[in-house]
């Protein structure tokens, strides 16, 4: 574990970031419930892998699994069940992932706007009908929601972290609050920050590869790589991969079936609030 932490936490941005010697890093933008875009990406990293040749594995999930889209549990089995051979797995929590968590450990004022922008999904996944949990009181809908989840499901969705340094790299969700050292970030910058983390073009001393905000096409800037291509409503799920200072990307390309419209989805609504922000 020492030896990861000095790997994985101690080394300062060079003129081109790079990652430890002898790893390889892939990062999985956002889910949300695609699961037949994930068993497709999986596959494209492992054969990514062997094409590159032997290298210490590290993929690195960035947050919101759930939701949207049409296979939230299957995602989360999938994942929590996943083993690649040498490699190390990690998952960063998602706002979504917070959002179900709060719900399930008895806030029932969250769930009418859950069921709204993706939760509805997300029970249906599970076998469980939203329409009949939007019919009961607070109490019995947490209890049904709660029933309908297994609890290994939720005990993976609480094991994940933060944060995860590799190098001149920082993975997080959603961003960070610009200005502020790493150990006083908070929780809910972590998951939910748009602005003024995506406009800000300050040197945070590494840089930050982070989901939560959809663009059609990768974004990188010179302090930050946003890699949420938008799975459940364009279509599209990407991973970048990291190898020294190389860097490439791998997408999965969906059909138009599972593909949300842009005007579905609100500039700010509950679910943004319940942490501060509103973007």
């Amino acid at each position: 574990m020492r030896l990861l932490q000095r790997l994985f936490g101690t080394r300062r941005p060079a003129a081109l970031p790079s990652v430890p010697g002898g790893y390889r890093l892939y990062a999985v933008g956002d889910v949300h419930g695609r699961e037949d875009l994930l068993v497709d990406l999986l596959g494209k990293i492992e054969a990514d892998q062997k094409m590159r040749g032997p290298a210490k594995c590290v993929l690195v999930f960035l947050g919101d699994l759930i939701d949207r889209g049409p296979y939230s549990a299957q995602v989360v089995e999938r994942l929590r069940t996943l083993s690649i051979q040498s490699s190390r797995l990690v998952f960063l929590a998602g706002n979504h992932e917070e959002v179900l968590l709060r719900i399930v450990g008895g806030n029932a004022g969250l769930l009418t706007d859950w069921l709204k922008f993706g939760g509805a999904e997300c029970l249906r996944s599970y076998g469980a009908d939203p329409d009949q949990i939007r019919r009961l009181s607070p109490r019995k809908a947490v209890e049904a929601v709660r029933s309908a989840i297994p609890f290994e499901h939720v005990e993976f969705l609480q094991s994940f972290d933060d944060t995860f340094r590799a190098g001149d790299f920082l993975f997080v969700h959603a961003g960070i609050r610009p200005g502020l050292p790493l150990n006083e970030q908070a929780p809910s910058d972590l998951r939910w920050i748009r602005e003024p983390f995506l406009s800000d073009p300050s040197d945070h001393g590494f840089v930050i590869v982070h989901g939560h905000t959809i663009r059609q096409q990768v974004e990188e800037r010179i302090n930050r790589i946003g890699i949420d291509t938008g799975a459940y409503r364009f279509g599209v799920l990407t991973a970048l991969g990291l190898e020294g200072t190389s860097r490439w990307f791998l997408q999965s390309d969906g059909t138009s079936r599972f593909v949300q419209d842009v005007r579905n989805e609100p500039n700010s609504s509950v679910l943004d609030m319940v942490s501060g922000q509103s973007g």
